[in-house]
């Protein structure tokens, strides 16, 4: 898929403005103030910016970290990493391949036996797909991952 393009008064009027911080200028939403920290329904997680889907509630766990983290995207390609040395640190980026949306960051203190990596995601960087409304929101597709 193509990169989406969307300008920054579009971007502005459409996201809260803790999503458009952290979707386009790499903030980080406060420790365990996000809605999805806590939260176990069934579907997907897409990227509030351009809808890709890029998690799914079966790989969902809570690592007690503040945020919501996930052992491994949908689909790697999906996903962009890169070095981040910010805040006198040496961590990996995480951002959505269509948007480039900032989403968060990856780590290799995940579940061992799910592969071993903590997707650490900002839930303003994503919006939740119920499993129920998946199919006529267009994500149907991506159902069996979540079943």
């Amino acid at each position: 898929m193509s990169k989406i393009e969307k300008n920054e008064h579009e971007l502005k009027e459409n996201l809260s403005p803790i999503s458009y911080a952290v979707t386009q200028e790499n903030a980080t939403e406060r420790p365990f103030s996000g809605k999805y920290d806590n939260f176990y329904e069934k579907g997907i997680y897409v990227d509030i910016v351009s809808g890709e889907p890029l998690f799914s509630s079966a790989e969902k766990y809570d690592a007690g970290c503040g945020w919501p983290a996930f052992s491994q995207p949908i689909a790697r390609k999906d996903i962009k990493e890169k070095a981040d040395f910010s805040h006198g640190m040496h961590r990996v980026e995480v951002r959505s391949s269509q948007a480039d949306s900032h989403l968060g960051h990856v780590f290799n203190d995940g579940p061992i036996e799910k592969g071993g990596l903590r997707y650490c995601i900002n839930s303003a960087a994503l919006k939740f797909i119920p499993y129920e409304e998946m199919e006529q929101q267009g994500y149907g597709e991506y159902q069996s991952l979540v079943e």
